[in-house]
Order: structure tokens, then C-alpha cells, then sequence
């Protein structure tokens, strides 16, 4: 990450070889610019600064322009699981089971839930590492994952580090069966939603896991603290307008 000095001294070394590039005529006036910004290099900092809102306010626009776009398949897509599906507010998970930062969350997403009845809590299942976040995403997508629901994710999420031995042992502890858990996961259908869930990823720019949409805002990473503040200003937002 470069210092505040060195950026300010990138910047300066732009300047001056914009004023090379004047006339001779300008050579008094670029000299005055060089003058001013070596006596007050806090100038050029402010000036970063600024283009850097700048340009955080157009990524902003832009995540906003592209949830706007994708927002029937971010909310309102049948085959996911829902927890509150009665709620008023949603907030869409792309979450991994086998991702650490995931599982540090997971207790917070819990209690958001349970806290929050008129929260919409949506899980995209986006397994990004390796062959037994494949299969745990699968299974939990059968009918029989769907229908432990937030059983299954406490599970497997309060596991430190799942593998193929404690995987099967918390299925069975739920009363599913180990084996026909895993034939269901293969069905074409649940191939194809995965299939959905990545490409929506990549059309959000969601890279890793975990990452959370509130109305117009995503959050990525385990900033739980940001995700609650989204909901309380979604809810403020909703009485303001029912009001």
C-alpha cells in the first residue's frame, strides 16, 4: 500500500510533466504550480482524496445499477432456501460451508434471523472451495437439505474444519442418510442452479464468501457490523415510506 508521501510525490511528478509539456510561455506559470505544490503538498493529497470518492461513488452507482438488474434472481428465486420468508426486508448470503470467514459470521446470521422475524433471509449457495464444498452445497439443496434448513447451516458451519468424516456425521445426527443425501445432491436440477448462482456472482463482481446484498448495498466480507446497519437503515427507509 503506497504512503500518503508517495502517492502525493507520484502525483507531483504528473503535474510537472504536464507543465513540460506547455509552451515556453507557460514555463513562468508552470513554475508557480511547481512552487505552490512543493510548498503545499497537502493540496495534492486532498486532491487524491477527492478523485477517490470520486471513484467510489461511481463503483457505488454501478454495484447499484447491476443489483437493480439482477434483483429477481438475487430475492425471488424459488429453489433457494429462505429463512423469515414472510419478511419485509431481505438479504441474500453468497456463502461457502467450508469458508472460515463464513463460519465466523454464521453465529451473527443466526441471531439476525432469529432477532429480526421481518428480515428475509436468503442463502446462495456459492461453494468456491474445492470438491466438499460441492457436495455440501448439493446436499443442502435436495429437499431433504431444504427441509432441515437452518439446522443443517448451524451444523456445518459450527464445524472448525469440515471434512468428508464430520460432513457425514452431522448429516446423520439430523436424521438424514449419509449416502442418499449425496445420489440426491448429483440431480441435474441442483447442477443448474449452482450453475445460476455462479454466473449471478460473476455478473455482481462477487469473488469470494462471504458476501451480502441489502436493497442496494454489498457487503462483502464478514462485516457483520455493516450488514446490521444496512438492515436498520432498509427498516428506517420501509417506515419512512409506509409513513
Amino acid at each position: 500500500m503506497k504512503t500518503p508521501l508517495r502517492v502525493a510525490a507520484v502525483a507531483l511528478c504528473a503535474v510537472l510533466a504536464l507543465t513540460g509539456c506547455q509552451k515556453s510561455a507557460d514555463a513562468a506559470f508552470g513554475e508557480k504550480v511547481r512552487g505552490y505544490l512543493l510548498e503545499h503538498p497537502e493540496v495534492i493529497e486532498e486532491a487524491i482524496v477527492a478523485l477517490n470518492a470520486k471513484k467510489q461513488a461511481a463503483a457505488n452507482d454501478n454495484v447499484k445499477a447491476a443489483l437493480a438488474a439482477h434483483r429477481k434472481q438475487l430475492e425471488a428465486d424459488p429453489r433457494d432456501f429462505v429463512a423469515n420468508p414472510g419478511g419485509k426486508i431481505t438479504v441474500v448470503e453468497f456463502f461457502d460451508y467450508r469458508c472460515g470467514y463464513c463460519r465466523a459470521s454464521a453465529p451473527e446470521v443466526l441471531r439476525i434471523i432469529k432477532a429480526n422475524p421481518d428480515v428475509r433471509f436468503v442463502f446462495k449457495e456459492f461453494p468456491i472451495f474445492g470438491e466438499l464444498s460441492d457436495t455440501a452445497a448439493k446436499v443442502a439443496l435436495t429437499p431433504a437439505g431444504k427441509a432441515k434448513g437452518l439446522a443443517l447451516y448451524a451444523a456445518l458451519m459450527g464445524q472448525d474444519k469440515l471434512d468428508e468424516e464430520s460432513f457425514d456425521r452431522h448429516l446423520s445426527e439430523l436424521g438424514m442418510n449419509p449416502a442418499a443425501a449425496r445420489a440426491a445432491g448429483e440431480a441435474p436440477a441442483i447442477a443448474k442452479q449452482l450453475a445460476d448462482v455462479r454466473d449471478l456472482a460473476k455478473a455482481l463482481n462477487i469473488e469470494g464468501t462471504p458476501a451480502f446484498i441489502i436493497g442496494d448495498h454489498m457487503v462483502p466480507g464478514a462485516d457483520m457490523a455493516a450488514v446490521q446497519a444496512a438492515i436498520t437503515g432498509a427498516k428506517a427507509a420501509a417506515a419512512k415510506s409506509a409513513g
